[in-house]
């Protein structure tokens, strides 16, 4: 009988910005670890990197590195609250693509509820509808209408919906509640789909 593992998960999100990063992400690992999961974060030493790494660029190691992460895991948690505008940080993004790409589960969790057109309306302003009834940015571009969290292709690319909570502004990036929820979730889905 085969020996079973427990399954992989690489944290992804903005969260590597944040002032206690390390902390942070090795808070997200102890939640995991609790419940079966083995987290990979972005600050772990990454496998499988060539040599003449170290030659590199800074940036140009990271980003292989969290390359190697998402290839050697099960899935990605990712956390999708908007990061510097209306949607989810353009990394993490990037991250959800490639995990998809390479067959593999995605879970993503938000610390606001607020929906992406309304958030979007935020940024560019009050939208107006045009002579066909589209509402239209101040730069005339299309709205999405899908009352969604974000754009379609991201909401699409999830395992399972997502998880959202309101989570005052003060605690969005501190608190760990809605983390705890969407890893609980990928646990149950990732262990039942293992099987």
């Amino acid at each position: 009988m085969a020996e079973s593992r427990h399954p992989i998960v690489y944290l992804a999100g903005p969260d590597v910005f944040l002032p206690a990063a390390v902390a942070q992400a090795e808070a997200r690992k102890a939640i995991c670890r609790g419940i079966g999961l083995v987290a990979l974060s972005p600050f772990d030493p990454a496998p499988g990197l060539f040599p003449g790494a170290s030659d590199m660029p800074e940036w140009q190691r990271i980003f292989l590195a969290n390359e190697a992460h998402i290839r050697t895991a099960d899935a990605v948690i990712a956390n999708l609250t908007p990061f510097r505008g209306p949607s989810a940080d353009p990394g993490t993004v990037y991250e959800i693509g490639l995990a998809r790409g390479l067959g593999k589960r995605v879970f993503g969790y938000s610390t606001t509820t607020e929906g992406f057109t309304t958030r979007s309306n935020h940024v560019w302003g009050p939208p107006q509808r045009d002579p066909h009834g589209v509402w239209r940015d101040r730069d005339g571009l299309s709205i999405e209408e899908f009352d969604l969290f974000d754009n379609l292709m991201l909401v699409g690319g999830l395992t399972v919906p997502l998880i959202a909570m309101q989570i005052p502004e003060a605690l969005r990036w501190s608190d760990l509640s809605v983390f705890e929820r969407c890893a609980a979730a990928a646990a149950v889905s990732l262990t039942v789909l293992s099987r």
